[in-house]
């Protein structure tokens, strides 16, 4: 069974699952970032009602599903629902559907626009092979309310704070706010007093720069904390942080590409990435997408300016 009679049979595509009951099946849908329109929800609630038992799935990638689809009416429901455009989600070792929060858009907390890095990600990978399943997510901030952390890419919002000694009454409340105790207060040789964080263990989360009385600390630069590795399932590893404050989108996508390079050079058949992670080890795994990285953030931006100046190409390379 195809749609119009070409390409793969609809039972066996990415995104409709066999149930346990015969002939019958789910249909996961896409809902990039968990966005899905009036227009879009009106038809597949049409087609749960028509096709199966009048009833939808939330699942927890922010996604639904509609079960107990008999094989008949396959082709007929996914068309009703790509004329509304919904797409199907993914199954199998292949890229799933990109979680977010809503962001800086919606949300106090968030630091950058979750939605819109969410959308590229998904343009650039949804439902590309890999060796396993492979699982990405967006947190606007270090709520991490997308568990970024327990995904095989994980970006999360971050703020690097900074103190301005003319704005402190030295109430101490970052201290006693501060999630990790980054936060520590040092006297000054002069009889007076500076307050400071201790970069390696600040989780970048802004609570110190929003319950500040006076604004003395305050957001010196916006970021993205990147991590890799993460997965739930029989056997879960929390990621590793990739890199802190990757202040340049561009960066961050050539992080995140050059991630999933080194997973499809290294990684078994059906392995995740956090698992080829530990088998091979950390340091190797870091050092190899950083170093490309680093590589190929200076090529582009030498182009960049190459293209600003209207110089040369050959002029770059000789360089």
């Amino acid at each position: 069974m195809s749609v119009n009679g070409s390409g793969p049979a609809i039972s066996t595509m990415s995104g409709v699952m066999r149930q346990k009951q015969p002939e019958t099946y789910v249909l996961r849908l896409k809902a990039v970032a968990g966005d899905l329109n009036i227009k879009q929800l009106k038809r597949i609630a049409r087609v749960a009602r028509r096709y199966a038992k009048g009833e939808v799935h939330l699942s927890t990638r922010q996604g639904i599903e509609i079960h107990h689809i008999h094989r008949d009416n396959l082709e007929i429901a996914l068309k009703e629902l790509r004329e509304a455009g919904v797409e199907l989600g993914a199954s199998g070792t292949r890229v799933r559907v990109i979680v977010a929060c809503p962001g800086e858009q919606v949300c106090k907390w968030g630091v950058f626009d979750t939605k819109r890095i969410a959308g590229t990600l998904d343009s650039n990978y949804f439902n590309r092979e890999t060796p396993s399943k492979f699982k990405m997510a967006v947190a606007g901030c270090s709520h991490n309310c997308t568990k970024a952390n327990e995904n095989d890419i994980g970006i999360r919002g971050a703020i690097e704070p900074a103190w301005k000694a003319q704005d402190c009454c030295d109430c101490r409340l970052c201290i006693k706010k501060c999630p990790v105790s980054s936060i520590g207060r040092l006297e000054t040789e002069d009889g007076g007093y500076r307050y400071e964080t201790d970069r390696d263990t600040c989780i970048n989360c802004s609570v110190c720069t929003m319950h500040c009385p006076g604004e003395a600390w305050y957001v010196a630069r916006k970021g993205h904390n990147l991590f890799i590795g993460g997965t739930m399932g029989k056997i879960p590893r929390f990621a590793t942080p990739l890199k802190k404050m990757v202040e340049s989108e561009k960066e961050l996508f050539l992080l995140i590409e050059e991630s999933m390079a080194v997973y499809r050079k290294y990684a078994r058949n059906r392995e995740r990435f956090g698992h080829m992670i530990d088998r091979i080890g950390i340091e190797k795994v870091k050092e190899e997408i950083l170093a490309v990285t680093l590589v190929k953030v200076k090529k582009r931006t030498a182009e960049d300016a190459r293209l600003d100046r209207k110089i040369p190409e050959s002029a770059v390379e000789s360089g």
